[in-house]
């Protein structure tokens, strides 16, 4: 009866002579990073994660949509010029010390609305020149489109940074 069982057999090395990987998981002691193994040509590399790279909190990039989104507060007639400022200042003050996340994207945000309010003076300026005419309804378009891509970015846990922005914020 003995003889019937079956016992399980041992791992075989492939034929096309790749080497067999072993999990040298268990092997080793909490708290230490596996050795980094070296790959033989024709075969790919295993990527290990940064530090940095870890999944962002669902609240987080909820807030940092809030923040991009709240430059739109310019629109409303109460604060009309100043209020695309001020919203993302506010949600990223609020916020900043509860996320990270919040606190990178609020800052892009912010400096993002300066440098728009910077643009739409000088645009504003030019007008006398009759070029402002063009270049004014133009900034407030280009601060609709980044806006929202920078928005659906933030929701989607990417750190977005906008085109042609002053560095007001470090």
């Amino acid at each position: 009866m003995a003889e019937n069982e079956e016992t399980p057999e041992p791992a075989e090395k492939p034929k096309d002579d790749t080497p067999v990987e072993k999990d040298v998981s268990a092997e080793q002691p909490a708290g230490e990073t596996p050795p980094v193994q070296e790959a033989s040509v024709g075969q790919p590399q295993t990527v290990q994660e940064s530090p940095g790279s870890k999944e962002i909190n669902k609240d987080a990039r909820m807030w940092a949509m809030f923040c991009h989104l709240a430059g739109l507060c310019g629109l409303i007639p109460i604060v009309p010029v100043i209020g695309s400022v001020i919203g993302p200042l506010i949600v990223w003050q609020i916020k900043k010390d509860e996320f990270d996340f919040v606190a990178d994207q609020g800052k892009e945000a912010v400096n993002f609305q300066i440098s728009i309010l910077i643009y739409a003076i000088v645009s504003g300026l030019l007008c006398f020149a009759c070029v402002g005419f063009v270049l004014l309804p133009a900034v407030y378009i280009f601060d609709l489109i980044f806006l929202l891509i920078a928005a659906v970015k933030a929701n989607d846990g990417e750190h977005y940074r906008y085109p042609l922005t002053f560095r007001f914020i470090k």
